[in-house]
């Protein structure tokens, strides 16, 4: 296709040319005002002086025409899920295509909107998906956007300006006008809580679209607790509702709050709300008793310095009281040992009692150890020995009444040679222990951990050896005694990790993890069942330091239990994932030597943003639409059924058109884009033929004066 056009080219600078056109106009007016001879003709020869110095030149361009482009984008968003909507979206796509497939070069190009993945940010972005889908279309060639969407949309532009196109933006919009739906709304809820108290959920019922003359102000609620019989709240619709929620563990706790369906209320998958907030505990408190000082008797203090969770009381005891060794009294503690207040009056107050490097000198009477011992077996106490070659001593606590709580005792002798800890068969399945940094994971292969040096040895009576050390001789021992826990570490060298010697070792993990699980630090059970939601997939996780584990009962919101095997994924741990297609509270039990194992997650839109407006809406998106000269039309009547087939618009192409939208037809706009493929000048008032038609005129100009 070839194109003409004109271009000037001034062979003067532009402002003498310009300054030439002026002097050529105010000369051709006076000539004509003073009536001379041959004004006429002397005008005309001072307008060929221009056109000379003009220069003008024809321009023939051979352009080759680009078709024009659409954009579809088909919002997939979770409210797009519900009242039969992917079926009436799928028939506006096969109509669409229909119509727009019947404009010639036409190009057309399908985006799926918001569709969930679980990496989206919240809401319904589909103008982001759209800039995604505009990087590589030129915008000369853009003929139009149709959004085929709900009208709830979170990231609507402000103006037509920051669409960055000029095309009109039609929507399509399914469901149908004066819709109702009823949820519920999180106006407030804790994140957390301390274990044994109780926090405030504050809630509100809400009503959007046509609100039905027959609904009732006032609805029923139905709370669900873990462990407790569901309970039934009244509310009023848009009013505030106080829900307590308590706190009786640590880790997730999970309340549900279920609102009762009404007629006529476009879905129920608003209808529920689910919490869940962190149970925490107050301050661990732990009381270290560190005896003679050695080199790594700021390792346990350091380590629980370090975390906020824990309140640390910590005592060293250099010498006895009955000592006389002459030491003056101003270099002796001006604070007595409260042995009496720590271990009688106060010792339930503890979480855990650390003995590092500790001999029996005298300093805390029998009683006091006999004390220990009940602690924990009655009260749920924990003990954790840190022994170094005092274990092995006359002066050992194992000859006070503490023996009965501790899970080896000793052979008299102090193995003093280079070894690498390593974990045992119960230690790579056991939380303390399992997937320490460097542990290899593997019996056949040793750990990358740096060496130890001194290791008294025992005989374990009861508890998991989780750790050997010298000719695989236990190094680290864990029981359960009664209530409590009690772990032995007959080594004093954990400290050469933490300086790194040889290469170190995860001292800050092994050490935090062995105290955490002493004081029940539910993530470090070792029977443990787990469940997680994500949307309508649930992931179940075991822990256990069995070679197997039984099936897991799965019970859904409603309907009948199933079991679900798990698989191992590795050493004490077995897992699985399911999908499920009701929303809700599903709740799973399975069973272990130690008793039965229970958990909880909520299945459910993962988005609450999405879910909060579902009512279908020309309000958002039609600002934006008229500004850009599109329309907004509604699929289906108001009276229509859910399976009634669409009504869409005509769609045609128009050029220069400043409506694109109509009742009942929709415009795209023919941008006539094109490329060029070549370009022919042709200069039109220069040369011989200037010169001659100047010539001329002149001529006649003078023939004229002359008669």
């Amino acid at each position: 296709m070839s194109e003409y056009s004109v271009d000037f080219s001034p062979m003067v600078p532009e402002p003498f040319f310009w300054a030439a056109v002026a002097l050529a106009v105010v000369l051709s007016i006076a000539l004509l005002l003073r009536r001379s001879r041959g004004a006429m003709l002397r005008a005309l020869a001072l307008a060929a002086l221009v056109l000379a110095l003009a220069n003008p030149t024809l321009r023939q361009e051979e352009r080759e025409s680009l078709g024009n482009i659409a954009i579809v984008v088909v919002d997939e968003s979770t409210s797009q899920s519900i009242a039969g909507r992917p079926e009436q979206s799928a028939e506006i796509r096969k109509g669409l295509e229909a119509r727009l497939g019947g404009i010639d070069k036409l190009e057309v190009k399908w985006v799926t909107g918001a569709k969930p993945d679980g990496r989206q940010r919240s809401g319904t972005n589909l103008f982001a998906d759209l800039n995604a889908a505009l990087t590589d279309v030129a915008p000369d060639r853009l003929a139009g956007v149709v959004f085929v969407t709900d009208g709830q949309v979170h990231d609507i532009p402000k103006t037509a300006a920051a669409l960055g196109f000029n095309a009109p933006v039609h929507v399509l919009l399914t469901g149908k006008p004066k819709e109702f739906d009823r949820r519920i709304e999180v106006l407030t809820a804790p994140r957390y809580g301390i274990v044994g108290q109780s926090r405030d959920i504050e809630i509100a019922v809400r009503e959007t679209g046509a609100v039905p003359a027959s609904a009732a102000p006032t609805v029923s609620l139905r709370v669900r607790r873990e462990g407790q019989a569901d309970e039934q709240l009244q509310a009023r619709i848009g009013e505030k509702l106080i829900v307590p929620m308590a706190f009786p563990h640590s880790g997730k706790n999970i309340v549900e709050i279920e609102l009762a369906a009404t007629d006529g209320e476009l879905t129920t998958a608003n209808n529920r709300a689910v919490i869940v907030a962190d149970g925490v505990r107050e301050n661990l408190r732990v009381l270290l008793v560190s005896g003679e000082p050695h080199a790594g008797e700021r390792t346990w203090r350091n380590l629980l310095k370090s975390d906020a969770a824990v309140d640390l009381v910590h005592f060293t005891i250099l010498r006895p009281p009955q000592k006389q060794d002459g030491t003056p009294i101003d270099q002796l503690s001006l604070i007595a040992f409260p042995t009496r207040e720590l271990f009688s009056v106060k010792i339930k107050e503890f979480d855990l009692i650390i003995f590092d490097r500790y001999q029996h000198r005298g300093i805390l009477q029998l009683l006091y150890y006999d004390n220990i011992a009940r602690y924990v077996e009655r009260d749920g106490g924990a003990v954790l020995v840190a022994a170094g070659d005092d274990y092995a001593g006359p002066q050992s606590v194992v000859r006070t009444p503490l023996f009965t709580a501790l899970p080896a005792m000793p052979t008299g002798q102090v193995l003093e040679q280079a070894f690498r800890p390593k974990l045992t068969d119960e230690g790579l399945r056991h939380p303390v222990t399992r997937g320490l940094t460097g542990s290899n994971r593997s019996l056949q292969s040793d750990p990358s951990w740096g060496q130890w040096f001194r290791q008294v040895d025992v005989l374990p009576e009861r508890g998991r050896t989780v750790m050997s050390g010298v000719n695989d001789r236990p190094l680290l021992v864990l029981d359960r005694k009664g209530k409590g826990r009690v772990a032995l570490l007959t080594s004093d060298h954990a400290w050469l990790w933490a300086r790194g010697f040889d290469g170190g070792g995860p001292h800050t993990d092994l050490l935090r993890r062995l105290s955490h699980w002493l004081m029940k630090e539910p993530d470090l059970e070792e029977e443990r069942l787990t469940a997680e939601a994500n949307g309508l997939k649930l992931t179940i996780e075991r822990t256990s330091m069995e070679d197997r584990v039984n099936a897991v009962e799965i019970f859904p919101p409603s309907g009948d239990p199933r079991s679900v095997e798990l698989d191992k994924v590795r050493d004490g741990v077995w897992r699985a994932q399911i999908d499920v297609g009701e929303p809700g509270l599903y709740k799973f039990e399975s069973t272990a030597e130690t008793g039965k194992l229970t958990a909880v997650a909520h299945a459910g839109v993962p988005d609450p943003r999405e879910m909060s407006e579902v009512t279908a809406t020309d309000l958002k998106l039609r600002p934006l639409v008229e500004e850009t000269a599109a329309g907004v039309y509604w699929t289906r009547s108001e009276a229509a059924s859910q399976t009634a087939s669409p009504s869409l618009p005509r769609v045609t192409l128009l050029t220069g058109a400043t409506q694109y939208a109509g009742r009942s037809w929709m415009a795209l706009k023919d941008q006539q884009a094109f490329v060029t493929r070549g370009v022919t000048l042709t200069p039109m008032f220069t040369g011989l033929a200037a010169l001659a038609a100047l010539l001329f005129l002149m001529t006649l100009a003078w023939w004229r004066e002359g008669r």
